[in-house]
């Protein structure tokens, strides 16, 4: 039990920092290539590469080269499950009416 402890709170450190948030959060609606993900996301290319890198030497994502583009992909199918309950708890759907 501590070692999945450890586990959660590393997989949680990573996605405290509110940029890898969105960034996973965009991800995790499928591959976005960098252009795309600066210009959805409004973050600037040098806080986005950084925190692209957090993320891949965490293991959160994977890369794709085509070209001159690099595409981003979720990884970890532990990082899509914490992601869909905070999406549930912090971004509910409007009630229908």
């Amino acid at each position: 039990m501590h070692a999945a402890a450890s586990q959660a709170c590393s997989l949680l450190r990573v996605l405290s920092n509110p940029d890898r948030l969105l960034l996973m959060c965009q991800l995790s609606q499928g591959e976005h290539a960098v252009g795309e993900l600066e210009s959805q996301l409004g973050i600037h290319q040098p806080t986005l590469s950084q925190q692209l890198g957090v993320l891949r030497s965490n293991g959160l994502v994977n890369t794709r080269r085509d070209g001159k583009n690099i595409y981003y992909s979720v990884a970890s199918a532990e990082a899509l499950a914490v992601l869909q309950v905070l999406y549930q708890q912090y971004c509910p759907q409007p009630a229908k009416a």
